[in-house]
């Protein structure tokens, strides 16, 4: 048996960050599936092959909240939150571990990884979702996993957010409006982040009448 794993959300100012990991014994069942890189899949088209990926593969999703990471970058850095995240999914399971690198070198996440997830080969390498299917499926698993959730926060919230990445403006837009109106970073929203921490920093120090 052999593990992908991967994930979604990690650059996001909004939303969880999920890891998902995929497991199944050949990699045929996913080729012929047609998998890749979420990120060059349709939603539609992620959401019809997350179903058929669900249903020959044993597969797992780990989730950090906007809070969980915050509180988790006062004690690590980000690549090791991914690590950690990373070894829970994939632990206990026996397999042969294929990840897509999060960190410039390759060689020392894998070490790291490794001495999280003992006993098992790893193989962390750059763009891993491109090269390996089982990659491409883990990724579409996180992918979805995100969407679904993003589509709960959007509801709760009954406006456009946006995808929850910071190069959206429509999601920078809804953090500065509910800043200003409230003083504080919305529900889900990382507040450790560069730009929300700029956010709360010029609302703290605007005057009442500059409103």
């Amino acid at each position: 048996m052999h593990c992908g794993v991967d994930e979604a959300g990690r650059g996001s100012v909004m939303g969880p960050l999920v890891v998902g990991a995929v497991f199944i014994e050949t990699d045929e069942p996913l080729t012929a599936i047609g998998v890749k890189d979420s990120k060059k899949l349709t939603p539609r088209t992620r959401e019809r092959m997350y179903d058929e990926i669900t249903s020959v593969a044993d597969w797992r999703t780990v989730i950090a909240t906007a809070a969980d990471v915050d509180a988790r970058r006062k004690e690590m850095s980000l690549n090791d939150v991914e690590l950690n995240m990373f070894a829970e999914a994939v632990k206990g399971m026996g397999a042969t571990v294929y990840a897509d690198c999060p960190d410039v070198n390759e060689a020392s996440f894998s070490r790291r990884l490794g001495a999280l997830v003992p006993d098992v080969e790893i193989i962390a390498k750059h763009k891993a979702d491109d090269t390996y299917p089982v990659v491409s499926a883990a990724s579409i698993v996180a992918k979805v996993t995100r969407d679904r959730m993003m589509d709960d926060i959007r509801a709760e919230f009954g406006t456009n957010i946006g995808s929850g990445y910071p190069s959206d403006h429509y999601t920078m837009d809804f953090i500065a409006a509910w800043i200003r109106d409230n003083g504080r970073a919305p529900p889900h929203v990382r507040c450790s982040w560069e730009p929300v921490r700029q956010m709360l920093s010029a609302r703290k120090n605007t005057k009442i009448s500059d409103w």
